[in-house]
């Protein structure tokens, strides 16, 4: 790496003057600071057990370390390799501050290893390595995971941890910092019910999954006239679009989550993002200005194939070995759909109760359709040109 370059551009985000619905719409979509921005707060934890020692790599995003430690010295709003490397101790004490190993009730002592910089498709991570000596050999570990706990309540590590013939994965954070593994107590039922989790808790957190998913949703409850929305006279007209868009997409990204996690088929990672922010500024653009009025689960299942390569990141950040794959597959693809039909199932009754009111038609349907296509918007920018948009600093 060229250590004069600068790592990234941080940008500040704008405040939309346009009309009020809009305003409205943007504030209604905007439930998370960071979601107005960029991709959900994730760190990459991988450790490896051997005999008494745990060795150890974690990549954690620069621009999530930034709104902790305040790392831009100057203030001029770019973050260069020279201010990374004058605040490195800073940010090794953090890490490790936030960071507990123990095995057998006892707490394993931390040594810090080399720090690199490393590029992720959604920007450049501060790479920390460094290995933990523990009382004796580990036969099962306890992680405590709090970075980022006072900072960002959305903020997720993705835990990979190769524990004797076991790999084990989790996700951690603010709402569930602690993590127990055995590889005595091991089982695949265990293993699966991970990835279940992993994949409900992605979804979840899947602001751009998420947006399209309700760009799509919101008109199910409605009819286009040439000028208008109307309301749906009966549900079920609703649910049979609700099912034909939920399903459409669903088969569109499990088979390229599938295809992908096989390597069978490859899209680099800046370019399915890239498709994945555009997908939901059509999708939302078609509700404000209605092209697509009838079968709209074809939007979805085209759209949907470019999800799929999407998720197939995720799995792929956890560095799963070979044998792994299947069994991470089903499960984080069945959570997916757990997760997904959480959402539909909290949404459409809300849906159909307001879609007679002006709100819905007017202030939900076309602001919050026009702000999700705004936000949508910078994420398709700051994925293709490789900028960055900070809701906070």
């Amino acid at each position: 790496m060229d250590a004069a370059a600068h790592i990234g551009k941080l940008v500040p985000a704008h405040r939309s003057l346009g009309a009020h619905l809009m305003a409205l719409g943007l504030l209604l979509v905007c439930w998370s600071p960071l979601a107005c921005a960029h991709k959900a707060s994730d760190s990459y934890l991988h450790l490896s057990a051997s005999g008494a020692t745990v060795g150890a790599q974690w990549d954690i995003a620069l621009r999530d370390l930034d709104v902790a430690l305040d790392l831009d010295a100057n203030g001029d709003g770019q973050l260069t390799w020279g201010e990374v490397r004058q605040a490195q101790n800073r940010i090794v004490r953090y890490a490790l501050g936030n960071l507990q190993l123990r095995t057998a009730g006892t707490l394993c002592v931390t040594h810090a290893g080399e720090s690199l910089i490393d590029e992720h498709s959604d920007g450049a991570y501060f790479v920390l390595r460094f290995t933990a000596r523990c009382v004796q050999p580990v036969q099962a570990l306890q992680l405590d995971y709090q970075l980022f706990a006072t900072v960002d309540a959305g903020h997720r590590g993705l835990v990979n941890l190769t524990l004797g013939q076991r790999v084990f994965t989790a996700v951690l954070g603010p709402t569930d910092p602690r993590g127990r593994f055995s590889a005595t107590e091991a089982s695949s039922w265990r293993e699966f019910a991970g990835y279940l989790r992993t994949g409900v808790e992605h979804i979840w957190s899947g602001f751009d999954h998420l947006l399209f998913l309700f760009s799509l949703l919101l008109p199910a409850v409605l009819l286009r006239t040439e000028r208008h929305w109307l309301p749906k006279s009966a549900l079920a007209p609703a649910l049979k679009e609700v099912f034909q868009v939920v399903t459409a997409f669903t088969v569109a990204h499990s088979l390229t989550l599938g295809l992908a996690t096989f390597g069978v088929v490859r899209l680099p990672s800046r370019i399915s993002e890239s498709a994945i922010a555009l997908s939901v500024v059509i999708a939302a653009l078609n509700n404000v200005v209605p092209v697509v009025r009838h079968r709209r689960w074809i939007v979805a299942f085209a759209f949907g194939l470019i999800h799929g390569f999407g998720f197939a990141n995720v799995l792929a950040d956890l560095g799963l070995p070979r044998n792994a794959l299947t069994l991470a597959l089903v499960g984080f693809n069945l959570g997916v759909e757990a997760g997904q039909l959480a959402i539909v199932m909290l949404f459409i009754p809300v849906a159909f109760l307001l879609r007679e009111t002006l709100f819905y038609r007017r202030y939900l349907i076309v602001g919050g359709s026009g702000a999700i296509a705004m936000v949508a918007a910078l994420w398709l920018i700051e994925r293709a040109f490789d900028l960055k948009f900070l809701a906070i600093h």
